[in-house]
């Protein structure tokens, strides 16, 4: 996480507390808006939050990562070079679901096992991934390493390690650890810059870089820098700096990294997200889009967050990607970065991205905004110590807290209605057969919602038809009613005729106290031959 004088002990203490979400001042703190910084109190503000941290598994030793295999176990990677099961009510198996403790050099406060991905097939083929440091003559590595699960599904087999590749570590800090299997099947591994702030830009080594591997070597040219692995693994022919001028390195995939201590992919958007830990002054959250073709450089040591740092050899700025979201140490000490919340037993949380700090306690969620970044404290959500945060099968979001040796569920609790509308039409008509709309408006808070107003707008092209629906009032129709419980829903409909296509694209709900939802466009097309799709889209 930090260099090894900033993080000396691993004593903290958990105070777990449901605090309101407090609007960081513009001090130290700054969100990206539009592609240029803006202080996070001029944003307009999203719905609040209010969340709490409660315990839910005890008992774990040094938990510095977490991730599910697509059930409801939860494996939780203890630092010394153990995985553990939690189980859905958070019990912790007593047995390890893997021990390499023999082979792991934990003796560095950033040093251990640090990583575990599970193969994107693992139902059928057993296979998973890990991220662990050693020290042989005096010499430190990070092994990417594939094992096998048993016959028994909670434990795995130690014996059938294959060491994919190495990389020698020039010091104990900087390691990051984090692995993961994207959107695409292939494996990311961010590697921090082992100390030595000039590795991350040197091209002919991994250290500070993202790597992007394929595991099944499906496709793709050779191993290029495995060390003294058995690079058993394939580059893809669409990596950025394959066959690179100045020996790059094949599996670089991103450059510019300190140290990407945790990371995550958004499991909706594909969108990579990392948490890179900074020098001397500032913190920062990178995002790297799904879709993209890679070789984004992220700045370090040329620039430490939006910040200059180090700028002699370096390119034009232009040539740099720049943070979403950066914090200063007047905040926190090391960034951990985090998930984007997909789960469904907390929608305020949706799409809302939660990160917190090792040192301080703070916790942050960034909402987008007007195509932007806002950024909101929570202070002193938990108290020092958080090391990772993870999702499990279902989405719902945990944190491990490092000296205690504990996982937190992550709650909202604030008593708010949260509204959605959706809209349902016939995807193709007749033309001039009548294409009836029908909204559904549901409450998915956990208070019941006042003063519903409903407003749609007749598609330009149409012709309303009388009767058919809701209040008409100019190309404006609406419906109010006086409440919605919680989790109740309810539908509303009218009807048009058109002659071509139309698109319906203004529709929405408010309720008293300032909640809203809008919806998405829906589109109808007109032909002479009649047959239906329905379509809905959903929008929070």
């Amino acid at each position: 996480m930090r260099h090894s004088h900033t993080i000396k002990t691993m004593l903290f203490r958990l105070i777990v507390l449901a605090l309101p979400l407090v609007v960081a001042g513009t001090s130290g703190v700054q969100a990206r808006s539009g592609g240029a910084l803006q202080d996070i109190a001029a944003a307009t503000a999203p719905p609040a939050l209010q969340l709490a941290l409660v315990e839910f598994a005890t008992g774990l030793s040094q938990p510095v990562s977490m991730t599910n295999a697509g059930d409801d176990r939860l494996f939780v990677v203890e630092k010394a070079g153990r995985i553990r099961i939690v189980r859905a009510n958070g019990t912790v198996e007593p047995t390890p679901y893997l021990d390499i403790a023999g082979h792991v050099d934990s003796s560095g406060g950033e040093m251990g096992l640090l990583g575990l991905a599970f193969h994107p097939d693992y139902a059928s083929n057993g296979y998973f991934y890990v991220n662990y440091t050693t020290s042989s003559g005096g010499t430190r590595r990070t092994h990417i390493s594939r094992f096998s699960v048993s016959t028994n599904a909670d434990q795995a087999d130690p014996g059938s390690e294959n060491v994919l590749l190495t990389v020698d570590q020039p010091a104990a800090n900087h390691n990051a650890g984090d692995i993961h299997f994207g959107p695409d099947g292939l494996l990311y591994i961010p590697l921090g810059d082992g100390g030595n702030s000039s590795t991350a830009q040197n091209m002919g080594l991994l250290l500070g870089k993202v790597s992007r591997i394929d595991v099944d070597m499906a496709s793709g040219s050779a191993a290029d820098c495995y060390g003294i692995g058995s690079g058993d693994y394939t580059v893809p022919v669409t990596n950025p700096f394959v066959d690179g001028a100045g020996g790059s390195c094949d599996e670089i995939w991103a450059v510019g990294f300190r140290n990407p201590w945790r990371s995550s992919f958004d499991r909706t958007t594909g969108d990579l997200y990392l948490g890179d830990v900074g020098q001397g002054q500032w913190e920062e959250i990178d995002v790297h889009p799904a879709g993209s073709p890679g070789g984004q450089n992220y700045g370090w040591p040329c620039y430490e967050g939006d910040h200059v740092y180090n700028t002699t050899g370096c390119a034009p700025i232009s040539n740099y990607t720049f943070p979403i979201f950066e914090y200063s140490h007047s905040d926190g000490c090391a960034v951990i970065g985090g998930y984007v919340y997909r789960g469904t037993a907390y929608p305020p949380m949706v799409g809302r991205y939660l990160l917190a700090d090792y040192c301080s306690g703070n916790s942050w969620d960034l909402a987008h905004v007007d195509g932007g970044w806002q950024a909101t404290q929570h202070p002193s959500l938990g108290a020092s110590g958080t090391a990772a945060l993870g999702e499990d099968v279902h989405g719902e979001l945990y944190v491990a807290n490092l000296g205690q040796g504990v996982l937190y569920q992550v709650q909202e609790t604030s008593a708010v209605p949260y509204l959605s509308i959706d809209k349902e039409a016939p995807g193709t008509v007749a033309v001039g057969e009548p294409i009836t709309y029908t909204l559904t408006v549901a409450n998915d808070g956990n208070v019941a919602a006042s003063g519903l107003v409903v407003t749609d707008r007749v598609p330009v092209g149409a012709t309303y038809l009388l009767d058919s629906g809701g209040t008409r009032v100019g190309e404006v129709v609406s419906w109010t009613f006086p409440s919605l419980a919680s989790g109740e829903l309810v539908t509303r409909t009218f009807a048009v005729t058109a002659s071509t296509t139309i698109v319906n694209d203004d529709y929405r709900v408010s309720a008293d106290g300032g909640y809203s939802a809008l919806g998405r466009a829906v589109h109808t097309i007109l032909a002479q031959t009649r047959a239906y799709f329905p379509i809905v889209f959903k929008q929070h």
